[in-house]
């Protein structure tokens, strides 16, 4: 696994902890330098302490639009080239429809949503001029059935892939690659809005994903050859259904 990244360039997304801290790992372990991307600077600091020179911190608050506007160029500045994309930033607001909190709701459409399509808009140009990238995108199992109990945070994730399977079909022909990875339940910070009832259900039935399995998914889709994409991987836990 070591040499599989050599030379690449990933952003992550989200990057200081769940999923994207678990995937920065797995990609510097692979041999790629990685630009670190939160908003979280201490907790940045920490983690790039840890990966070591092959890991880049970038602060950067991505609801701020000017912020967000600027993520690609420096990156670019940091690391001067971007191979991969792993657009993995989000925030989730589940529960009842009509208990949800208005600010919230915007907070989250747009993080998961809109900073996605941002980031992805401003980091194509980039791709299509070198005629090579990897776009991945952290969607969720949500995305792929109606889940009663988070209509907000699943319906983000509907709009989501819809985002990234369009997009997918209008630039494979620059050789670009873009997919997304859609787990069930992730031990994470997300899962701090679950009802505690359920979460203490979900851990004791043992129906959670660890990230690191998540990152070992993007691992395959990322070193398959160039011939072939991974167009959406949906993981849950063998007991999900329980």
């Amino acid at each position: 696994m070591a040499t599989q990244l050599q030379g690449k360039v990933a952003l992550v997304t989200g990057a200081a902890s769940g999923i994207g801290l678990a995937s920065s790992q797995m990609l510097v372990a692979a041999g790629a330098r990685v630009v670190l991307a939160d908003r979280d600077e201490a907790a940045l600091a920490s983690v790039c302490k840890q990966l070591g020179t092959a890991a880049i911190p970038l602060s950067v608050d991505l609801l701020d639009p000017s912020a967000c506007a600027a993520l690609v160029a420096r990156t670019l500045e940091a690391a001067g080239q971007i191979d991969i994309l792993h657009a993995n930033a989000g925030t989730y607001v589940g529960g009842e429809l009509i208990d949800a909190d208005s600010a919230a709701i915007d907070r989250m459409l747009n993080l998961n949503v809109n900073v996605v399509m941002k980031n992805v808009h401003d980091v194509l140009p980039h791709m299509i001029a070198r005629k090579t990238g990897d776009i991945i995108v952290t969607s969720s199992l949500a995305a792929h059935f109606p889940t009663p109990w988070e209509p907000v945070y699943a319906s983000s994730k509907w709009a989501i892939n819809c985002f990234v399977q369009t997009v997918r079909r209008q630039v494979f022909k620059h050789g670009i690659r873009v997919g997304s990875v859609s787990p069930g339940p992730v031990i994470s910070a997300l899962l701090a809005d679950w009802p505690e009832e359920k979460l203490k259900e979900a851990k004791e039935a043992g129906s959670l994903i660890e990230p690191s399995e998540v990152a070992d998914v993007i691992e395959f889709m990322l070193t398959r050859h160039r011939g072939l994409t991974i167009r959406d991987v949906v993981l849950m836990p063998t007991n999900f259904d329980l």
